[in-house]
C-alpha cells in the first residue's frame, strides 16, 4: 500500500497538469484578440435558487441576477469575486473583454427573431 504523501503528491501532480491543459486549451480557442484585457465578468445563472436560504437568494439579488439562464456583466472587483464564490454552485462565470458586455437591451435584441418573413421558393414561379 502506498503512503499517504506519495498519493496526495501524485494527485496533486494530476490536478495541475490536468488544469495547465484546460488552461492552454482555452487560450488557444479564445476568438478574442489577446492585445484587449479581459476586465468584466459574464455570469450567468445554471441552478435554480428556489429552496436555498435567504442570504444565497441575496447574494444573487446583490448581483442582480433573478432567474434562471439570466446573464448580467460586472467589472473585476474583490467584492464582485466574493460574491461570485459564495454561489460559485449555481452560476457559470467567464472573463470577457469591455468590448463583449451588453445590456439588457441589446441581449434581448440578439434573441429577438427578424420581422417579416422571407420567401424561399414558389411552387407556382417554377418552370417546368
Amino acid at each position: 500500500m502506498l503512503p499517504l504523501a506519495s498519493i496526495r503528491a501524485c494527485a496533486s501532480s494530476c490536478v495541475r497538469a490536468r488544469f495547465r491543459s484546460l488552461a492552454s486549451s482555452a487560450s488557444s480557442s479564445a476568438p478574442l484578440a489577446e492585445s484587449e484585457p479581459l476586465t468584466h465578468f459574464r455570469i450567468t445563472l445554471r441552478r435554480s435558487a428556489i429552496a436555498l436560504p435567504k442570504n444565497i437568494k441575496g447574494t444573487l439579488a446583490a448581483l442582480g441576477i433573478h432567474r434562471r439562464l439570466q446573464t448580467v456583466y460586472h467589472r473585476h472587483s474583490p467584492d464582485i469575486a466574493g460574491k461570485i464564490l459564495a454561489v460559485k454552485e449555481l452560476v457559470s462565470v467567464q472573463n470577457v473583454p469591455a468590448s463583449a458586455v451588453r445590456t439588457k437591451l441589446e441581449q434581448r435584441l440578439e434573441r429577438k427573431a427578424p420581422r417579416g418573413y422571407v420567401v424561399m421558393g414558389s411552387k407556382l414561379q417554377a418552370e417546368p
